[in-house]
């Protein structure tokens, strides 16, 4: 099983770290979790074929971690698939994919492309295959089973978000989505192989953004996610989903001043982050880049 890091950001507008999205490729078959920003151009730069990408599982509905479905769905249907994706994600999933294609957003694009007979033979890929997210057992196929469970990122009445935990050849991984440390993540965790979760802040970015008054609720520092890991007894953890404090370009760090104050930016806070996670776990630590592969 190989795991790629396509984007490992938060939402702002980063050269260096595309929005969240991770694809896991079982065999010759890929299955992506989240598909923000980038995620379709990440794949073929990671030589990954996107028409091998049978399912994509949604964390939740932020934009940062499904605005490249439409650019997904559509370049595949111009690569000649033959299949609609499976998309599986909470509610709300219907009413985001019914807006995008032969009736949304893209409704003159596709338009203009089915006029030619290759495009009109394939058009079945442009009705993706909808299936909502709840918690329990949620897709299973030949090479992958995969759970979810509901996480604590933004309140559950505005829109559900969820964590993962994926089993395929014998081994287990954990996807956090985004989230506070909560009781379903560390049992969705439970003794994986591998934690891919989110640490968005540094320690130094929390404490500005409590006293500014921005809110720290809905995201898990690093000194959590290693208090996290131990107690659910992971083999190793990947940290993922940076909020662009690591880094040098100007107009990025303009961005993120709201923050943390910009002089305390740079790529010097990994290893702090590091050092926080290590606090309380001991096991092997990886702090995500886009491209970054993990094989289990």
């Amino acid at each position: 099983m190989k795991i790629t890091m396509l984007g490992t950001g938060a939402a702002l507008l980063d050269p260096d770290r595309g929005h969240s999205s991770i694809a896991v490729t079982v065999g010759k078959t890929t299955y992506l979790l989240d598909c923000g920003s980038g995620a379709s151009r990440q794949l073929v730069k990671a030589n990954i074929d996107p028409t091998t990408v049978k399912a994509v599982f949604l964390s939740h509905l932020h934009f940062d971690h499904i605005a490249d479905f439409p650019v997904f769905v559509i370049a595949n249907w111009m690569a000649d698939r033959q299949t609609a994706p499976i998309v599986v994600g909470p509610p709300g999933t219907v009413e985001f994919v019914d807006h995008l294609f032969e009736d949304g957003a893209f409704a003159i694009d596709i338009k203009a492309r089915i006029q030619y007979p290759q495009r009109q033979k394939n058009a079945i890929v442009l009705r993706p295959d909808v299936r909502l997210m709840e918690p329990g057992l949620i897709y299973e196929d030949d090479n992958i089973r995969v759970t979810a469970g509901l996480v604590d990122h933004i309140p559950e009445e505005i829109s559900k978000c969820f964590g993962l935990r994926l089993e395929a050849e014998g081994k287990v991984i954990a996807f956090s989505g985004d989230t506070a440390p909560c009781d379903t993540m560390l049992d969705l965790a439970r003794d994986a192989d591998l934690l891919i979760h989110e640490a968005t802040f540094p320690e130094a970015a929390i404490e500005f953004r409590s006293k500014a008054g921005i809110g720290t609720f809905s995201h898990t520092s690093p000194r959590q996610l290693g208090v996290l890991a131990k107690k659910a007894n992971v083999k190793s953890v990947v940290a993922t989903h940076f909020g662009h404090w690591d880094s040098t370009n100007a107009i990025v760090r303009k961005l993120a001043a709201k923050h943390m104050p910009v002089e305390m930016m740079g790529p010097h806070l990994m290893d702090e982050v590091a050092a926080d996670i290590r606090e309380a776990y001991d096991g092997p630590i990886a702090l995500a880049h886009d491209q970054m592969v993990i094989h289990l």
